[in-house]
């Protein structure tokens, strides 16, 4: 990757952010009662704008734009494909749920949608998992999403979600920026007892500033204000927002390759 890939950073985020509005929305529909049929289409209407603007953005990292129908004519071999669809489903269904939910909710297409959500966030998480990258050959791009989605849906879902659910939602919020304390601060740490190639993404990491901004932005600032205010500023999305495109532009720019060194004593 070694370059901050600003359109993948922009599709990923925001489509994370889709699938965490959905997925909170969810969380709300089977933890209490039915949500309101307004708030729901207002709040998915949105969702469907950040993935479309996230879709959109993802054209410009391509050689040839004019040929992006062909990034689904590899479902059985290439896990890209796979998530092209699986996003672009995603976003029929998020779609169909603004125009269907006009007056009444519906439980099984809210569940049926966040399913396909976390599967177009396992595809993204192969996808960017390659074999040429030892520090994120694994679940831990997985695990990024989840935690990014986690993030950006509870902190944006507070701003559609009525009074007796917000409490859930902040809830959500909370835990959600522990663990992403946790991972962040952890990974880059266990990363340096690794092999060669897997040190230097630890060290690339934890040297870079754009990484500490990320820490202390978008997850120790916001942990720090809920936990002394004992509730959720509705601008803490903003803050939240502007440390994970931070935290994924260090994703893809210091996670360091296995041809980094090639040639070259290490």
């Amino acid at each position: 990757m070694s370059s901050y890939e600003t359109p993948l950073v922009l599709f990923t985020v925001l489509s994370q952010l889709s699938v965490g509005m959905v997925v909170v929305t969810a969380a709300r529909s089977f933890a209490g009662p039915e949500p309101q049929p307004n708030k729901t289409r207002s709040e998915w209407f949105v969702a469907a704008c950040a993935v479309l603007a996230g879709m959109i953005a993802s054209v410009f990292h391509l050689g040839h734009p004019s040929g992006m129908a062909r990034a689904l004519t590899h479902l059985g071999s290439a896990w890209l494909s796979r998530e092209a669809l699986s996003t672009g489903v995603f976003l029929g269904l998020v779609v169909l749920g603004v125009a269907l939910m006009r007056d009444k909710t519906n439980r099984g297409l809210i569940g049926l949608t966040a399913l396909a959500g976390l599967l177009a966030l396992f595809c993204m998480g192969m996808t960017y998992s390659p074999p040429s990258f030892p520090a994120i050959s694994n679940v831990l791009p997985f695990v990024f999403f989840l935690v990014t989605a986690a993030l950006l849906g509870s902190s944006v879902g507070l701003l559609f979600a009525p009074a007796p659910e917000k409490t859930l939602v902040s809830s959500i919020l909370t835990v959600s920026l522990i663990v992403g304390l946790v991972v962040y601060l952890l990974v880059p740490c266990v990363w340096l007892s690794g092999g060669e190639v897997m040190r230097q993404s630890g060290l690339s990491w934890i040297t870079s500033a754009l990484y500490w901004a990320r820490i202390i932005v978008g997850l120790a600032l916001p942990l720090v204000i809920i936990c002394v205010t004992k509730k959720a500023p509705g601008w803490l999305w903003v803050a939240i927002l502007a440390g994970e495109l931070m935290g994924r532009a260090v994703f893809f720019a210091n996670t360091v390759h296995t041809a980094t060194n090639i040639g070259w004593i290490y």
